[in-house]
């Protein structure tokens, strides 16, 4: 329990937050490099996604060759791209790696998506003789939006924490207070680091969640806003109401005679 009174303390000392090595440095460090990472895999995998779903060819051999990767580790990936020509390159190898490790959720959530949208909408708009890029325009890609949003969720929280190895080859961002911290035998200082990533990650999985609902093409009818509500109003003006008796009501049928 002391670490994290000591951690505290650490993140309400102000001379932490400032300078080169400051908190506020090191987060513009760690959102730019997440920032860049996860647009470049949505540029790859959300078209690839999209348009195997829509074709509907090739896209499990896809989804599992990008799934597979997952099983290599990306600390290795980063390792290896360090040593390699391209570590003389800054910040290349860990965009490189970053972006291969937030491919799979993109692209797998995306062509789902895509291939369990209702197949009978799909068939109704293109017998409507809506064209490929209509159908997946206005169909499709409002249908599947949901799953998408959620892989791109997934890749976003997953970059944002393991961008903290790019401090490992000497990189930005907030990995560098863990390092430092660990380089220094200063326990508190590792801890806030960790709590500073951790918050971060919900963060932008909660802004996320508030884009989705507000970007989300179809939220109306999902919430049932496009289903046609009954009139609480009475009887509209000129239309005849049943506590007032029409000239058939008032007609008197004369009693008949009996025998």
């Amino acid at each position: 329990m002391g670490f994290f009174l000591d951690a505290w303390t650490w993140l309400a000392t102000g001379s932490n937050w400032t300078g080169g090595d400051g908190v506020v440095h090191r987060l513009g460090e760690h959102l730019y490099l997440t920032a860049v990472c996860l647009g470049a895999a949505c540029l790859i995998a959300l078209p690839a996604g999209l348009w195997l779903g829509h074709v509907g060819r090739g896209g499990a051999l896809a989804v599992n060759i990008s799934n597979a990767g997952r099983a290599v580790p990306t600390f290795a990936v980063l390792v290896l791209l360090t040593l390699s020509p391209l570590g003389k390159q800054g910040d290349l190898p860990t965009i490189i790696a970053l972006v291969l490790f937030a491919l799979p959720p993109l692209l797998t959530n995306t062509y789902v998506g895509m291939r369990e949208t209702d197949r009978d909408v799909v068939e109704a708009a293109r017998g409507m003789g809506m064209s490929g890029r209509q159908l997946l325009a206005r169909v499709e890609v409002p249908l599947a939006f949901p799953l998408i949003m959620t892989g791109v969720r997934s890749a976003a929280v997953q970059v944002v924490a393991t961008a903290t190895l790019a401090a490992l080859p000497g990189g930005g961002g907030l990995g560098r207070i863990i390092t430092a911290g660990f380089g220094t035998y200063d326990t508190p200082q590792v801890v806030a680091g960790a709590a500073l990533v951790a918050a971060l990650a919900l963060l932008v999985e909660g802004v996320l969640v508030v884009a989705e609902r507000f970007l989300d093409p179809m939220r109306g009818r999902r919430r049932g806003g496009g289903k046609p509500q009954p009139s609480t109003d009475g009887p509209r003006s000129g239309s005849p109401s049943r506590s007032t008796p029409d000239k058939f009501d008032e007609k008197v049928i004369p009693a008949q005679p009996t025998a």
